[in-house]
């Protein structure tokens, strides 16, 4: 399985480094890995639903 850094999560789901490092922590993010002080990500894995927003909050706004 090939992984990315943070970074490179970052860049490709237009969040920050620091936001992922918590989804990850909160293991929202399937099959990431820590090595010591550094998160993996499967290449593969998909951007988490942001949870800080009801789904019917948002439809209002639509």
């Amino acid at each position: 399985m090939e992984y990315i850094s943070v970074k490179e999560a970052s860049l490709k789901w237009g969040i920050s480094e620091r936001r992922i490092q918590r989804l990850c922590l909160e293991e929202r993010v399937a099959g990431a890995i820590r090595f010591s002080r550094v998160w993996m990500i499967p290449k593969d894995a998909e951007k988490p639903a942001d949870a800080r927003i009801r789904e019917e909050r948002m439809k209002r706004h639509e």
